[in-house]
């Protein structure tokens, strides 16, 4: 089957958002909980690698910020919610990984999209910076969801087929993210849209995630950027 468009990820997929996240958090838990500020940072947050430990093993945001960063989940649910506007506030520089560019100039003839829990307006920017944004045919950010059909509710998914195509008859998607909950989002995407189409779950283990600990499943694994050239390349 030929792809009919590729979905992305955008942290820790196009572009490593690693410092710039790490530094929005501190932010949020100053306000929202600054008992965990100073000398009682939770260790998650002291650097990427342990950042990277935390992300890559929590299933969701809620559970990273409850049982990794330590929140209550009152807490949580108000950190969750100042996320966008801290997002658009801070201005830590993010980058694309490197050959992302390539990879999405190589395929420019096929639509993306984007599903992410970053901020529209970011993901924008960043793509019109590096010079990628036309084949981006819709970005769903964390504002354009409600906050209990984030993913791997596949309701950012749908948005998105319908912003790109104003219909759901694709047959043949690919979902590139680097977290299970993007798998499961691939397999929730597929299941909603029906029988008749299929969404391919490729994980970027590029940035440092560790699909083979995933209970569910990618049908690709990206060890590297190089890598997505072969995989999307089958169905292209």
């Amino acid at each position: 089957m030929k792809l009919d468009a590729v979905l992305w990820d955008y942290d820790g997929t196009l572009v490593n958002s690693v410092p710039k996240n790490i530094e929005i958090t501190k932010t949020i838990l100053s306000i929202v909980a600054p008992h965990l500020t100073g000398e009682f940072l939770p260790k998650y947050l002291h650097n990427e690698a342990s950042y990277h430990e935390a992300n890559h093993g929590a299933k969701n945001w809620q559970e990273l910020y409850v049982d990794y960063y330590g929140l209550t989940h009152e807490e949580m649910l108000i950190a969750g919610g100042m996320w966008a506007e801290h997002q658009e506030k801070n201005t830590t520089e993010v980058s694309l990984f490197k050959g992302i560019k390539e990879v999405i100039t190589e395929f420019s003839h096929l639509p993306h999209g984007i599903c992410s829990q970053n901020s529209q307006n970011n993901i924008r920017r960043l793509l019109e910076n590096n010079a990628i944004a036309e084949p981006f045919k819709s970005i769903i950010g964390y504002d354009d969801v409600s906050n209990g059909k984030q993913k791997p509710d596949a309701a950012g998914g749908i948005k998105c087929i319908d912003s790109i195509f104003g219909h759901r008859n694709s047959q043949c998607l690919m979902y590139i993210g680097d977290h299970e909950a993007d798998a499961k989002f691939a397999r929730n995407l597929q299941a909603a849209l029906g029988g008749h189409t299929q969404v391919i779950a490729v994980a970027a283990a590029y940035s440092r995630s560790e699909p083979q600990s995933w209970k569910c499943q990618p049908d690709y694994t990206a060890h590297s950027v190089d890598e997505l050239f072969n995989i999307i390349g089958k169905y292209a």
